[in-house]
């Protein structure tokens, strides 16, 4: 795989660009602001853009603006944010860019070496790693009004799983329920949503959406 990483912490950042380079991958830059991260996305373009969301001058959603960027610019391009933090508004939206190959984890996460380039692997290949303390984060609201109290607490369950970038099987392998059990749950979830089956649009991602927007 070929990647970009921005990280300010020059530590955390030598670390990403020792262990991505031990298991294979090949790290074309490595740059710690948002600005380098664009040109080198721009000049490289990788399979997959590794980015922290507080970079500087001002140390607050560099970052996270800048993986909304890429997506705009590069839809191709693979995006895992790497953050402390949750940022609500630019996290929304980064899954609402839908199709795909998307990912924002917390830090934490990559001291589990295993689940991080896991959550890599998925995210390049297409697929969508969402940290559950992440999809708690967005989820968490007031009940007054909240869609999701119309969902019981095992669709509860799989809408989170579903927002962390799981499959039918492997979320019926984390719940320990059936792949038929899976679906019903899925499609009872669509109902609730009023989410009509279409070929316009995915269902799927538009149930996570709706519920993080609120």
């Amino acid at each position: 795989m070929r990647l970009v990483i921005a990280e300010d912490s020059t530590l955390l950042r030598e670390g990403l660009v020792r262990l991505l380079a031990e298991e294979g991958h090949e790290v074309l830059a490595a740059v710690g602001d948002a600005a380098a991260l664009l040109e080198q996305t721009g000049q490289h373009r990788p399979d997959l853009v590794l980015t922290d969301v507080r970079m500087p001058p001002s140390h607050t959603d560099e970052g996270l603006r800048a993986a909304l960027e890429i997506r705009r610019r590069w839809p191709d391009t693979a995006v895992l944010v790497l953050s402390q933090y949750v940022e609500k508004r630019y996290a929304t939206e980064l899954i609402a860019t839908g199709g795909g190959k998307v990912g924002y984890l917390l830090k934490d996460r990559v001291m589990e070496v295993g689940e991080f380039l896991d959550a890599l692997e998925r995210v390049a290949a297409g697929g969508e790693a969402f940290d559950p303390d992440v999809v708690r984060a967005l989820i968490s609201r007031s009940t007054h009004a909240d869609p999701l109290a119309r969902l019981t607490a095992r669709e509860r369950d799989v809408l989170e799983k579903m927002a962390q970038g799981h499959s039918n099987p492997g979320i019926g392998a984390a719940l320990s329920i059936s792949r038929s059990a899976v679906e019903k749950h899925i499609n009872a979830i669509f109902d609730k949503l009023d989410l009509t089956d279409s070929a316009a649009y995915s269902r799927r991602v538009l149930a996570i959406v709706r519920y993080l927007q609120g």
